[in-house]
C-alpha cells in the first residue's frame, strides 16, 4: 500500500513538473514580435459604455469629440493607418441589388437621417444618407456631425480598392449563411496575397461558410471563441492546440489572460503556429467584445505582455504611446 502511494505521488510529481515545464514562459525563447495595433471601426467616435443593450444608440452618448473622424468610413480607415494601425476593422451588411454596404448598426435609424433595416436598402439609397447625423455628446442640444457625413457611406469593393496592401478584420453583423456564400464569392476574386490580409469574423453559420470556402482566410465566431477558450483550458497544458482555436482569431479580455496556459509568450507562440493571431481587449463582463486598449492605463495593465497585439477603439491615443515604449527599450538596449 505504501509503495503504491509512493509511486503515485512520485506520477503527480512528475506530472505537475511536465505541466509547469511545458508551460511556463521561462522557457520560451521564441519571443514572437509586437504588439500588432488592430483599431476597431478605424478611428471612430468613442461612448459612454455604461448600460449598453442591443438596441442603445451609441452615437446619441457619444464622448465631446477631440476629432472629426466617423466610424466605418474611408477617411476614418485612413486616420487608423496614419496613427499606426496595422488592421483596421470594419462591420458589412449586403445591400439589396448585390453589394456590401459598410456601417456598424443593424439599422440605419441611429446615425442616419434615414429608417429600417440597413440591408433593406440598396448601396445608393444607403451612401445617399448622412452618417453623421445622429451623433450627438450633450443629449441632442447639438449635432456636431450632421451634413458632414453625406455619402461616408463606403462598399467594401472601396475599401478593398482604397487600401490594395492593407490588412483588415470584416465583420459579419448576422448570422445567414447566405452572407457568408455571397462574401467569399467576392472574396475569391481577389489573389492570393490580398486574401492573406484578411480575417473574418461574425455569425457562426457565415463564417462557416466562408471558412470552408475560403480556408485560407482565417475565420472566427462567438461559437468557435468559446469552443476555443474552453478545450484550451481543458488540454491546453499538454501544448496541443484544440482545433477550434486554429486558423482563426483569439481575443482575450484582459480580466481572462491569467487562466490560458503558457500565456503571454507561449501561448502566442503556440497559436501563431496554427496561423491563429492573438488581440488583448478591455475587461469582458459579459457584453460585447467591444471594449478596448483605449487609455494609458488600460497600456500599463497590459505592459507585461508587449507582444501580444491589442485591440483599441483610439489607435490616436495608443499607437503613439506604444512607439513611445518601443524607442525607451531600443535606447535602453543600445546603451553603453
Amino acid at each position: 500500500m505504501k509503495k503504491a502511494l509512493r509511486y503515485a505521488a512520485a506520477g503527480i510529481g512528475l506530472l505537475a513538473a511536465f505541466i509547469f515545464l511545458n508551460n511556463t514562459t521561462w522557457l520560451v525563447f521564441e519571443r514572437p514580435a509586437g504588439p500588432v495595433l488592430l483599431a476597431h471601426r478605424g478611428l471612430a467616435q468613442t461612448y459612454d459604455p455604461a448600460g449598453l443593450e442591443n438596441d442603445t444608440c451609441t452615437a446619441t452618448r457619444i464622448h465631446p469629440p477631440e476629432h472629426p473622424f466617423l466610424e466605418n468610413t474611408l477617411p476614418s480607415m485612413r486616420a487608423a493607418f496614419a496613427a499606426g494601425a496595422d488592421i483596421v476593422e470594419f462591420d458589412i451588411h449586403p445591400t439589396t441589388d448585390g453589394h456590401f454596404a459598410v456601417l456598424h448598426d443593424w439599422t440605419v435609424d441611429c446615425r442616419t437621417e434615414g429608417h429600417g433595416v440597413t440591408r433593406e436598402h440598396t448601396l445608393a439609397a444607403l451612401k445617399a444618407l448622412d452618417v453623421g447625423y445622429g451623433y450627438t455628446a450633450d443629449g441632442g442640444k447639438t449635432y456636431p456631425f450632421r451634413g458632414r457625413g453625406i455619402g461616408l457611406m463606403p462598399s467594401l469593393d472601396e475599401v478593398l480598392e482604397a487600401f490594395p496592401t492593407r490588412r483588415f478584420l470584416i465583420h459579419i453583423k448576422s448570422n445567414d449563411p447566405a452572407e457568408g456564400t455571397k462574401l467569399a464569392e467576392r472574396l475569391r476574386q481577389l489573389p492570393a496575397e490580398r486574401q492573406a490580409r484578411l480575417i473574418v469574423y461574425g455569425g457562426d453559420a457565415p463564417v462557416a461558410v466562408v471558412r470552408r470556402e475560403l480556408p485560407a482566410i482565417p475565420g472566427m465566431s462567438r461559437t468557435t471563441i468559446k469552443q476555443c477558450g474552453l478545450r484550451y483550458l481543458a488540454i491546453g497544458w499538454t501544448g496541443y492546440v484544440p482545433q477550434a482555436c486554429r486558423n482563426s482569431l483569439v481575443l482575450v479580455p484582459v480580466n481572462y489572460a491569467a487562466w490560458l496556459w503558457s500565456w503571454p509568450d507561449g501561448f502566442i507562440n503556440r497559436m501563431r503556429r496554427v496561423s491563429t493571431e492573438v488581440f488583448v481587449l478591455g475587461r469582458y463582463d459579459g457584453g460585447d467584445f467591444s471594449s478596448g486598449i483605449d487609455s494609458a492605463d488600460d497600456l500599463k495593465r497590459v505592459a507585461g505582455w508587449p507582444r501580444a497585439g491589442i485591440w483599441t477603439n483610439r489607435i490616436d491615443r495608443i499607437a503613439p504611446l506604444v512607439r513611445a515604449a518601443r524607442g525607451q527599450k531600443q535606447a535602453v538596449g543600445h546603451a553603453p
